[in-house]
């Protein structure tokens, strides 16, 4: 514990330097100075009160002060050194919460004189947002985001109160990313008091992945309890995009009255934003079309929610680099849902900050900074920005420049924050000040920085005091503070003005104080008279917080002639002016009278009155713009209301808009001539977004392209994220030979019109490189330094320089999953001779560049925001490179990580040949120079390694190539060559545990090609279903070609079986054997190492439960030549070809040799043959001789209904819920739950448009045999049972205790591990049925945990016995015949063994006593020696230690965890890998 003297008590260093009676008036403010040890941070004063509190956070102390900061003292009640965090009431001016890290916390109801423990069920966690969320009407209403934690395993939860935490918190939910109340704005209500009492919302993620992509909003109205009459969980999901969910949230705000919902996607950037005013009825924000060479889109960390209006939502969206960026403004509709843009070229910083403030308590008036020079600035990123100030008083409608004396000033505002608060206003009525300086732009802050003052709102200025200052406003602006801003410990005095700014006095700071200053700070209503100026003294390490009180200084309190109305906006003439429609008015304390308000904490009132409406209260509607000529003119497609142009006619009519609506907000009333002349107008359905649906045809369009003589082509398909705003289909392609490459080509439209790419017809292109998570984003490197790039899916280009030369050898290029914009490029540089590559990073998507390691084989991003893990930072990177920095010989490669862009650096392991990331793992090969071999070692933080344990017969000499195969079910499946003879090479695939580090065998005999590619492949959409081709003669060693046999998994790779064979259809002949999958006869499908294009694979995950493939039925797999295509789910076609699947699935496409295509909308039940069929939108790629050739194939016509998913009635859903199945499980359950899915219905004809969520829902189910696989030194018998391998000893079950500090107990190996991806609940548990036993020093914690109660024993005793007398007297009562049958017609006479012999009484129920003692007396006995024991140990018989208290610490604590999110490293990292490393990735096509 850190020593606390005087250094961190509070130091009184002065008091009151003018004391003067106080009834007459005083000449000077009084002065009171206290020091601290440490700055003074998170510094809150309670609303409507002096009382204020701060953290000292090196100590996690909190300070309070009850009179404005002229005493402190610690608060009482806190336990020193855990405070953590502190929280202030959002709603309640007089509550207040400390967090510890812990799951003990304190609270105050009286403004912090007083604290309280309170327990919230869970600690502070690492990944969710606000901790604490509140409840606008209900101040004991309060949710605990936060986690708990059991070992290293922990979840995320989140727990409540209804009490203010008078009682412990309860569990709200669990697995969520976040919680919030409805009612979480006063200003927003669901429209029903019990919803707005009691409706949350979760933002939670996926039992069965860690991505954002996956996470789901839920909501409830009994915090997620079960129904009375239902064992479920009371929530639902809302229908985000109108009628339907969406997957994806990532984040919940409430913006006054309205709540915003932000999703995402994979493969893209952009952000839906969906918009609700009472959580019921939802609407995805409409942006505007782009235009001038820019679009609004928002994109995930390039938008900012400004501070928006009671009636309008105000976001900036960033539209240039990241390095400097700028953005465009927009405002929303009433109801937030379309958004038209109110100017462009807004300022902003890289932390998303926006130059832009509304003026406190006057309605449209808002300040903002925009760059004037933006075309330099956006095509050549190091341009200096020349920003310009602005302001409106039409909130945004038009803007004018600020001006004093008659000349434009320019202001710094939120991107360059030099104090708290609000940067210009405050409450105090039309009362502004700020920084800035005349000229043509906004100069340097400390150079050409002076204080401005205006007292009109805005309009007019006037220069104040030269030089930056902080400043502040005091009593509703009589008075006005000021502190010259320093870099500096040279301040020592301040300056107030009277007079609204016109005169100034100094006054110099009491003796000996000079400081550099900090914060200049009072109230939040800015009607106290009392200051709080903190800074850093010069002559000590002590923090100076100065209290200044004006108090006083005025002897008199204002009257009535001593205020003024003041209006917000007034003519020439003086007299009010409309203002969005009416007029403002407030009264204020005259500029020159002296005295004071004195009107602590009463706030300003607005005055105001509707005026008649004027073009002025009219702005462009969505997608109009203003012209030069002042006019609202069309600038994209027109918004259609519900039900118009409904039956697809380009040419009929509605009532649309005329290019103009009322300003949001605005309260003007209608006129009669206004009304005439923004009416809506005639439009045509031809301009309405997005084009009207044609009528159904029944016909297929067929679009061609040729590209000329060339040998291959390489095809690049840019996939849209669900999120996406667009439509488009984009593929970029690059026809080559040989020799040399042709001209790049693009198609937005899946190859309906083709484009040369002119921006890069004159660069020798090496390579093309999309982004590996943003696929709007692809880059060209050149065989220069110069790298072209387009972020916008190729409609503009842009150019960075690479830090250093392409290497041929390398690719160039590493990204990471959720910044787009860092990048790790790969180059060669040159030097004496010597060449070695170097590592360079940007964060800024290539304008500026910093060497990160040098003499590197190649480095990775390995941080995400999906594995929530302590040590594996967003910014880990990993690197091989040589340990020292030279190409001389015996330099080995070691694996290094840096957590902070390589001003650090960890190194992990030496020798390693490579290292590979896949999902969670990350797997290095390292060899063991001494035995000439290799070992694998894992990770799953990055931060700690350790070796992997195989199963017991894999021998694996380092020539031997390992292929890390789809791990994307928290567990490693790594292929192990185990025959490397060329020609018959073929290895196992063993599976890891959880953390990547234990391996068991999941299938032997699996095929490879030479490079070891494997025959593996996962279904894609369905968890753990994966098949392989298998070696049926491995004995043959070259002397016969390979047979192989196709095999198929339904619990991640626990068990396999063959696959059974269709059944025979008259019209497509017959197969020579029918079984449901043996040895001898079943289906085989050509795998993975057979196709010359990788990325065609069995499924899609558009398609769930649907495969396709080339195979044949027989014992073996035979030619390609004969196979047939078959598909499983919903029927077969005949023939071989290429195929992929579009349209959810329904509609196949299959091309037979080239001949004719034939289509299916009924899932290949039904086929109606046409010249050329597919998808509603597929593409040909092929050779028409030597000329390459691409066929767009348009079945939009074959259907104009979307199909519509019903929820309540499923006759008339034009979707059915479809269910996968394990085929040896009866309860349907495959991974421990059932899982259902949304798939058109074969008989109707409507397509699918791709927004429906095909993921329904999820039940947990019972735990059986296969929700388990064999655990180390284990493998599957002969009955399917996992046996020890002979001669082989289990793994040590006591190493739990070790890699899990804070279990309590371990279990003797059963043989059995419980698989990864299972959800399953209750039932077996055949990983700890066996004897459980005590960790280390846990004997006691183990003890009370199996401990019986004495009213356990009682019952223990007593139910047997008396289940056992009811028993005998049953068969006392009731046992009337003989053993066996009973026959009607018997006679009734005495039975030997009647119930009523007494040798047939007495002894059943002597019997039933016996045996009810007998199982009676271990747990008496047991009972009865816990009970000697425990108090033995009170006494001291026996020694011992205790438990642990229920606080934790960070890192710690108890509850129960979910298996797989781990917050710490384990002392087994987990990986995936390849050794020589061969990865499932694709750079190129063709």
């Amino acid at each position: 514990m850190r020593a606390r003297g005087a250094l961190q008590a509070v130091v009184l260093l002065a008091s009151a330097l003018w004391a003067t009676p106080s009834s007459a008036k005083k000449e000077h403010p009084d002065f009171k100075v206290n020091a601290f040890e440490h700055q003074p941070g998170n510094l809150q004063y309670f609303k409507d009160s002096d009382v204020i509190l701060f953290q000292d956070i090196p100590d996690n102390t909190v300070y309070r002060s009850d009179d404005a900061g002229v005493k402190w003292k610690a608060v009482e009640g806190v336990p020193e050194d855990e405070a953590w965090l502190l929280y202030l009431h959002a709603y309640d001016p007089t509550r207040a919460y400390i967090l510890t890290q812990g799951t003990k916390h304190y609270r105050t109801s009286d403004r912090g004189k007083t604290w309280k423990s309170f327990q919230a069920g869970a600690e502070i966690g690492f990944s969710t947002g606000e901790i604490l969320q509140f409840h606008a009407a209900d101040p004991d209403r309060i949710i605990f985001n936060g986690m708990r934690c059991s070992g290293l395993d922990c979840q995320d939860v989140a727990t409540y109160t209804t009490d203010g935490f008078e009682t412990d918190g309860k569990i709200l939910r669990t697995g969520i990313s976040s919680c919030s109340w409805a009612k979480s704005s006063d200003l927003f209500t669901t429209g029903d008091k019990d919803l707005d009492k009691n409706r949350v919302l979760c933002v939670i993620a996926d039992s069965l992945s860690t991505h954002r992509k996956d996470q789901r909003l839920v909501i409830s109205d009994n915090f997620f309890q079960k129904g009375d009459k239902s064992a479920d969980v009371q929530e639902f999901e809302p229908n985000l995009d109108m009628d339907k969910p969406v997957k994806g949230v990532v984040n919940i705000a409430t913006v006054k009255k309205y709540l915003l919902v932000a999703t995402t996607s994979a493969n893209t950037d952009e952000m839906a934003l969906f918009v609700s005013d009472d959580t019921l009825k939802w609407h995805r924000a409409i942006f505007p079309t782009a235009h001038d060479d820019h679009d609004h889109r928002v994109r995930e960390n390039a938008y900012t929610v400004l501070e928006s209006t009671n009636y309008s939502i105000q976001i900036d969206v960033m539209t240039t680099r990241p390095s400097n960026p700028m953005g465009v403004m927009l405002t929303s509709n009433s109801n937030g849902t379309f958004f038209t843009e109110n100017i462009e070229h807004t300022n902003r910083n890289h932390m998303g900050n926006v130059d832009f403030e509304r003026i406190s308590n006057i309605q449209g008036i808002f300040l903002v900074n925009k760059v004037d020079n933006w075309k330099d600035v956006e095509s050549k990123p190091d341009t200096k920005k020349k920003v310009v100030t602005e302001i409106t008083f039409d909130d945004g409608r038009t803007f004018e420049s600020v001006t004093a004396d008659g000349k434009k000033i320019h202001l710094h505002s939120v991107t360059e924050l030099s104090n708290v608060g609000k940067v210009y206003s405050s409450p105090a009525p039309g009362l502004l000040m700020a920084i800035g300086n005349t000229g043509d732009h906004l100069g340097d802050y400390w150079e050409d920085g002076n204080l401005y003052v205006s007292d009109d709102a805005g309009k007019t200025w006037t220069k104040g005091l030269d030089g930056p200052h902080k400043y502040e406003f005091g009593d509703q602006g009589s008075i006005l503070v000021a502190v010259k801003d320093s870099k500096k410990m040279d301040v020592d005095e301040i300056s107030y003005s009277l007079d609204h700014g016109v005169t100034w006095v100094q006054e110099s700071l009491p003796k000996d104080v000079e400081i550099e200053p900090y914060i200049l700070t009072t109230t939040q209503d800015a009607t106290s008279l009392k200051f709080l100026l903190i800074g850093k003294s010069k002559d000590s390490k002590f923090w100076q917080v100065i209290t200044i009180d004006f108090e006083g200084l005025h002897e008199d309190t204002c009257k009535k002639d001593d205020l003024e109305e003041w209006h917000a906006r007034v003519d020439k003439d003086g007299k009010p002016t409309c203002l969005m429609g009416h007029t403002q008015s407030f009264t204020r304390r005259k500029k020159n009278a002296e005295c004071f308000l004195k009107q602590e904490f009463k706030h300003a009132v607005t005055e105001t009155a509707d005026c008649d409406c004027t073009d002025l209260d009219y702005e462009c509607d969505y997608n109009f713009i203003r012209s030069d000529d002042d006019k609202c003119v069309s600038k994209g497609p027109i918004a259609a209301p519900d039900g118009a142009c409904s039956k697809g006619d380009p040419d009929a009519t509605f009532k649309g808009t005329s290019g103009y609506r009322k300003i949001p907000g605005n309260t003007c009333k209608p006129t009669k001539e206004m009304d005439e002349k923004y009416k809506d107008v005639e439009r045509k359905c031809g301009d309405v977004v997005g084009p009207p649906s044609a009528p159904a045809t029944g016909l297929i369009t067929q679009t061609g392209k040729q590209f000329g003589r060339w040998d291959s082509w390489d095809k690049h398909y840019l996939e849209r994220g669900e999120s996406s705003s667009s439509d488009d289909e984009t593929i970029i392609m690059r026809p080559r030979s040989a020799s040399k490459f042709g001209p790049i080509w693009v198609t937005h439209d899946h190859g309906k019109k083709w484009d040369e790419v002119k921006a890069l017809e004159d660069e020798k292109i090496l390579q093309i490189v999309p982004h590996l998570y943003f696929k709007d984003m692809v880059f060209f490197i050149t065989s220069g330094k110069d790298v072209k790039y387009t972020v916008d899916r190729g409609h503009h280009f842009h150019t960075f320089k690479a830090p250093t030369d392409p290497d041929p050898q390398a690719f160039p290029l590493a990204f990471h999953p959720d910044k787009k914009d860092w990048l790790i490029w790969i180059g060669k540089k040159c030097e004496d001779d010597e060449c070695y590559r170097v590592a360079s990073y940007s964060k800024d998507r290539g304008d500026h560049w910093e060497t990160g390691a040098r003499y590197v084989s190649h480095c990775e991003f390995t941080g995400s925001s999906s594995y929530k893990l302590k040590e594996r930072k967003e910014e880990q990177i990993l690197c091989l490179k040589h340990e020292r920095e030279d190409n001389g010989k015996d330099n080995p490669m070691i694996l290094v990580s840096t957590n902070d862009w390589f001003v650090n650096e960890k190194t992990h392991e030496k020798n390693v040949r490579e290292f590979a990331t896949m999902s969670e793992f990350i797997v290095a090969a390292v060899e063991d120079t001494d035995k000439k071999s290799l070992q694998a070692v894992a990770s799953l933080d990055g931060s700690t390694f350790a070796q992997v344990k195989f199963p017991y017969n894999l021998d694996v000499p380092h020539q031997h190539g390992y292929t890390v195969l789809d791990s994307s079910t928290h567990a490693v499946n790594l292929f192990v060559a185990t025959d490397v003879d060329v020609g018959c090479r073929y290895g196992s695939i063993i599976k890891s545990n959880s953390n990547g580090t234990l391996y068991a065998l999941s299938v032997s005999n699996v095929n490879c090609n030479e490079d070891y590619y494997v025959d593996f492949e996962k279904m894609l959409g369905l968890e753990g279903v994966a098949l392989v081709n298998v070696v049926a003669n491995p004995d043959a060693k070259g002397s016969a070609p390979k047979k192989l046999q196709t095999k198929i998994s339904h619990n991640d790779g626990a068990e396999w079986a063959f696959l059974p064979t269709p059944s025979n259809h008259d019209d497509m002949g017959k197969f020579h054997c029918l079984s449901q999958g043996n040895a001898d006869c079943a289906l085989h499908i050509h795998g993975y190492t057979e196709r010359g294009d990788h990325r065609k694979t069995y499924s899609s995950e558009g398609a769930v439960g649907f495969m396709f493939g080339w195979g044949n039925v027989g014992d073996s797999l035979g030619s390609l030549a004969d196979a047939d295509t078959f598909m499983t789910a919903d029927g077969a076609s005949r023939g071989s070809g290429s195929r992929r699947d579009g349209g959810r699935g329904r509609l196949a496409i299959l091309d037979l040799e080239g001949a004719r295509v034939c289509q299916g909308e009924d899932g290949g039940v039904g086929c109606d043959d046409d010249e050329v069929g597919g998808s509603r939108d597929f593409l040909i790629w092929g050779k028409d001789g030597d000329e390459v050739f691409t066929t767009n194939l348009d079945f939009s016509r074959f259907s104009e209904r979307v199909c519509k998913f019903d929820a309540d009635d499923a006759r008339k859903s034009d979707y059915e819920v479809w269910s996968p199945s394990h085929p040896k499980q009866a309860n349907g359950c495959l991974f421990g739950h059932k899982s259902q899915y949304l798939r058109k219905k074969e008989d109707r004809k409507c397509y699918n448009d791709g927004k429906l969520g095909q993921l329904y829902g999820k039940e947990d189910c019972t735990c059986l045999r296969q929700d388990f696989e064999c655990d180390y030194n284990y493998e599957p018998d002969n009955h399917g049972q996992c046996s020890l391998v002979k001669g082989l000893s289990p793994l040590d079950a006591a190493d739990w205790c070790k890699n899990n500090p804070d279990a309590i107990e371990y279990f003797e190996p059963t043989g059995y591990r419980r698989i990864p991806l299972t959800t399953c609940v209750g039932g077996r548990a055949m990983d700890t049925e066996s004897q459980p036993h005590p960790c280390p020093g846990r004997e006691e914690d183990f003890g009370r945990k199996h401990a019986a109660s004495g009213i356990a024993i009682f019952f223990a005793v007593t139910i047997p016995i008396a289940l056992a007398a009811a028993a005998g007297w049953y068969v006392w009562r009731n046992w009337t015949g003989k053993f066996g049958q009973i026959h009607l017609g018997e006679p009734s006479g005495v039975s030997a063994l009647d119930s009523e012999q007494p040798w047939v009484r007495y002894p059943v129920i002597a019997l039933s006593a016996i045996v009810a003692v007998a199982l009676a007396t271990p747990l008496i006995v047991t009972g009865l020696w816990r009970t000697v024991k425990g108090a033995a140990d009170r006494w001291g018989v026996f020694g011992g230690g205790s438990g642990r208290g229920a606080w934790t610490r960070l890192g710690g604590g108890g509850g129960s965890g979910r298996r797989f999110t781990t917050r710490d490293s384990f002392a087994r990292g987990g990986t995936s890998m390849i050794l020589w490393m061969r990865t499932r990735g694709v750079v190129g096509g063709g």
